[in-house]
């Protein structure tokens, strides 16, 4: 999917992101054929979509977009409930996306198409971010990891891997730092992920990432 296919949402204010224009097109589109092309289970008696957001399992309604968790007793923080962000990402992925399995390869922003481009925005919007947060409290960093449920990796000094939607993965990497070297972090992206996502919408997984981990 080409970021000239559809317009560039706003990165720092909710209300500037053309939510409506997402909701036209989700109300417009056939159910069947979306849940064929992403593999996203539709389900025609309740007219639930049911997708998983970093780790959790979402019901979406079609075609009122009323989100809420499969696991009605789950309290805890969910994203896709409570983020403007999070639900314009799972629309984009209904809308334009596909069902892809990744190689097993990760690669970094900057080497996403178009990613050189928008890395400036992109290390400070996320990586630097995540760094200022996490970067003396690894231990706070790897408690929420865990209670999402990530699977911990052994890169760096903190290290886990999130499904961010359906067979979409990403690895975010911290290394601490000390009185000598600043603190560092790098995200690492599932080969698939240029067959239904931009660059912007790589940004977006990381703030809604980040806002996750920081929540909960």
């Amino acid at each position: 999917m080409g970021a000239d296919m559809i317009p560039e949402y706003a990165k720092n204010s909710k209300e500037d992101i053309p939510f409506g224009q997402y909701m036209e097109q989700y109300q417009q589109m056939n159910p069947q054929e979306c849940a064929a092309r992403t593999g996203i289970p539709y389900d025609e008696e309740t007219k639930c979509f049911r997708m998983r957001m970093l780790q959790k399992e979402y019901l979406i309604s079609w075609p009122e977009l009323n989100v809420t968790l499969a696991d009605a007793q789950d309290t805890s923080y969910a994203a896709l409930v409570q983020e403007t962000p999070a639900k314009i990402l799972a629309l984009r992925f209904l809308l334009h996306g596909v069902s892809s399995q990744s190689t097993g390869k990760f690669f970094t922003y900057r080497e996403v198409p178009s990613g050189e481009v928008y890395f400036r925005q992109f290390s400070g919007r996320c990586l630097a971010r995540m760094a200022y947060g996490f970067g003396f409290k690894p231990e706070k960093l790897a408690a929420a990891f865990e209670q999402l449920g990530a699977r911990k990796l052994s890169h760096g000094d903190v290290s886990y891997e999130l499904e961010i939607i359906n067979n979409y993965f990403v690895q975010f990497i911290l290394w601490t730092g000390d009185e000598e070297f600043p603190p560092s972090t790098q995200m690492l992206f599932s080969d698939n992920f240029p067959l239904s996502f931009t660059p912007e919408d790589l940004a977006v997984v990381g703030d809604i990432s980040i806002n996750t981990l920081k929540k909960i």
